[in-house]
């Protein structure tokens, strides 16, 4: 009798498994062109880190837009969910079967919900993806009421960046993706003083010095009146790559929040200038120091997400080596 109720929960679990490895699969839940969201690093604790982002997010989120809203369907979904992790595992595969129908359908649900946690491409990196939220203003809500009032709320997540925009990572579609979506900022009469922060991840389509020229001439051709700040600049243009797909968002105050690091921006301030150049890439295990240069370039390149201290003067080279 052991064995054959032994029997059941394997081929109940083998099932359960390969059904979940199968909605993994389908791409519904991965980093896709055309989404916007949040990414979220972190330091070897992806699912802490995505509770974590689920609290900090919902709180604020509330705030700003109110609480989210659930039909009695989905309230019911969710509590049946609950019940039933909390009944013991002994059911048959039939009874698998339908629970995992339960959960399908109650994921389906979800996919409507204003914040979904899904695969990034890369290792200590989580993406939230928003729907009906505009994710520069959530983020830049949560920094300034960290700044103001020094309360740290995280643990695990190091550094909160807005994905205003997504587009392919080839050098060709995000140059037809990046000029209309900057316009907002720099097309005349809008002008302002700006840097560039570049970050690759499990990606080589495309090129750190291709990406930084194409980005400083889409600028400069706009309006003639944008320059470059890279100690305290107006907008700071994040580009995030993680495998084939290209994530961007023009933020202010980069320096001010300490590079978006929750961490960090809740410690006592420190003029820009006494910044230290040297910055802990959390991500990458690296500590990377920002060299100076004598050449002014329209732009800067962080790799490791430090920003320059140093202005530089005109060059055939647009970007900073590291």
């Amino acid at each position: 009798m052991a064995a054959v109720q032994e029997s059941k929960k394997r081929s109940r679990k083998l099932y359960t498994n390969h059904a979940a490895k199968k909605q993994r699969g389908g791409g519904a839940r991965e980093l896709e062109v055309g989404m916007q969201g949040i990414l979220l690093t972190c330091n070897m604790n992806q699912r802490k880190c995505t509770a974590e982002a689920y609290s900090l997010l919902n709180e604020y989120a509330d705030k700003l837009y109110g609480p989210e809203k659930f039909t009695e369907e989905e309230e019911e979904e969710e509590r049946n969910s609950d019940e039933e992790e909390k009944e013991d595992d002994d059911d048959d595969a039939e009874a698998a079967l339908k629970k995992e129908v339960k959960q399908i359908r109650s994921s389906t649900a979800k996919k409507q919900r204003r914040f979904l946690a899904m695969e990034s491409g890369a290792n200590n990196v989580v993406f939230v993806r928003t729907l009906n939220i505009d994710p520069n203003k959530l983020v830049h809500h949560i920094l300034q009421d960290l700044h103001t009032t020094k309360k740290k709320k995280s643990r695990v997540i190091l550094r909160m960046l807005p994905v205003s925009g997504t587009c392919k990572a080839f050098i060709e579609e995000m140059e037809k993706y990046l000029g209309p979506f900057l316009e907002s900022w720099f097309k005349a009469p809008n002008q302002g003083t700006f840097q560039i922060v570049f970050k690759a991840r499990n990606s080589s389509h495309a090129k750190r010095d291709e990406v930084i020229k194409v980005l400083a001439g889409l600028v400069g051709n706009m309006n003639p009146k944008n320059k470059v700040d890279l100690t305290n600049p107006e907008y700071t243009i994040i580009v995030e790559i993680i495998k084939n797909v290209c994530c961007v968002s023009v933020v202010r105050d980069y320096v001010l929040f300490r590079k978006f690091n929750l961490q960090e921006v809740v410690k006592n301030d420190r003029e820009p200038e006494d910044l230290p150049s040297r910055v802990e890439n959390c991500e990458e295990g690296k500590v990377e120091s920002a060299k100076e240069t004598e050449s002014k370039s329209p732009c800067s390149e962080e790799c490791s997400a430090g920003t320059p201290k140093q202005e530089s003067t005109p060059t055939d080279d647009p970007i900073k080596r590291e």
